[in-house]
């Protein structure tokens, strides 16, 4: 199965941010035990190339890491040397896109009006990252009229409450943040309880509609 393929077959992206570094390989093993299997390590996050690296080498067939929050071109080719699968960015930008594809990596660059999305599709875009979420699902379906052919993922503002709505409105995946793991919490023994429960939701609520 492709990269791209276990993104759209799996649908959620946990979004791991801030993070102690010491931390994330128990919680990408929470994630897994309650059924997610793919994983964002944002670049502004302590070490992150580090970690990136970690779950990439410890991991390897059971979660799918990528970095997020990727700005630019440097930090593309930075995060794919230490194993980053997929780029997932806030913005459009083409020559974030052109090096993560030139690399060999799946593009999720972010947008937010009708010409951004098209334009990091054109550009090579894999999946169209709609940031922020808080958009709605009605922004969602607006989109499936004139752009029906590219892949959209809602990311910011989303949990359990209206993920059904924006699957109905088209879109194809998603990036999950808080909703899944605070990495403000304690991470102890009851957390990731917390952690595998909230996943198994989540995937059960993907798998369902």
């Amino acid at each position: 199965m492709t990269v791209l393929s276990q993104i759209l077959t799996n649908k959620i992206v946990a979004i791991i941010r801030g993070a102690k570094p010491e931390d994330v390989i128990e919680i990408a093993m929470a994630l897994y035990e309650g059924g997610i299997k793919c994983m964002e390590i944002t670049l502004n996050s302590a070490g992150a190339l580090q970690v990136i690296e970690n779950i990439a080498v410890k991991l390897a067939g059971r979660i799918l890491v990528g970095a997020g929050t990727v700005l630019d071109a440097a930090a593309a080719a930075d995060a794919i040397a230490a194993g980053a699968k997929f780029i997932i960015s806030p913005i459009t930008d083409i020559e974030t896109i052109h090096a993560t594809k030139k690399l060999g990596a799946i593009s999720i660059p972010g947008a937010f009006t009708p010409t951004e999305i098209f334009k990091a599709y054109a550009a090579g875009g894999d999946i169209i990252k709609v940031f922020p979420g808080s958009s709605g699902p009605g922004f969602i379906k607006e989109m499936q009229g004139p752009l029906p052919f590219i892949p959209l993922m809602p990311t910011g503002g989303i949990g359990l409450e209206n993920l059904a709505e924006f699957i109905k409105a088209g879109a194809v995946a998603f990036g999950i943040g808080k909703s899944l793991v605070d990495t403000q919490q304690k991470i102890n023994d009851a957390y990731l309880q917390k952690i595998i429960a909230d996943a198994q939701g989540f995937m059960r609520a993907v798998n369902t509609i």
